[in-house]
């Protein structure tokens, strides 16, 4: 069976780099709150699929942080599903092969759950049932 992700991580595993990536995904939520308040789009930023500073001529600093940020977590082997709600996943595969994501958002303790990769997060399953 193949995979997309070249990384993927145990339960254990992703609970552990959670605890030490949750304060960079509190300022990714918190610059993003911030740019809002400005009135900035961050997806129209070229990191995003963007073109460039939204006719203002710099990205603001704040912009420049959240993109460090968003790249730190990624280089990790974390996908940032949501910016605004600190949404990730982590890639995972169960004992069956199957490539699955370990899910978690802002707000929730440890990581309790996970979905197959094309129901996404309405998807989401207890690790139970993992």
């Amino acid at each position: 069976m193949s995979t997309i992700h070249t990384r993927h991580f145990s339960v254990e595993e992703a609970n552990t780099l959670l605890d030490e990536i949750k304060p960079l995904i509190e300022e990714m939520i918190a610059l993003k709150k911030k740019l809002d308040s400005k009135g900035y789009d961050v997806y129209n930023h070229q990191y995003f699929g963007g073109s460039g500073p939204n006719g203002k001529g710099a990205f603001p600093e704040e912009m420049e942080r959240l993109v460090d940020i968003v790249r730190d977590i990624s280089a990790e082997g974390v996908l940032i599903k949501g910016i605004d709600r600190g949404l990730i996943d982590f890639p995972h595969l169960r004992k069956t092969g199957e490539e699955v994501y370990l899910c978690w958002h802002h707000g929730e303790g440890e990581i309790q759950y996970w979905h197959t990769i094309p129901e996404g997060f309405s998807g989401r399953k207890n690790l139970d049932e993992l």
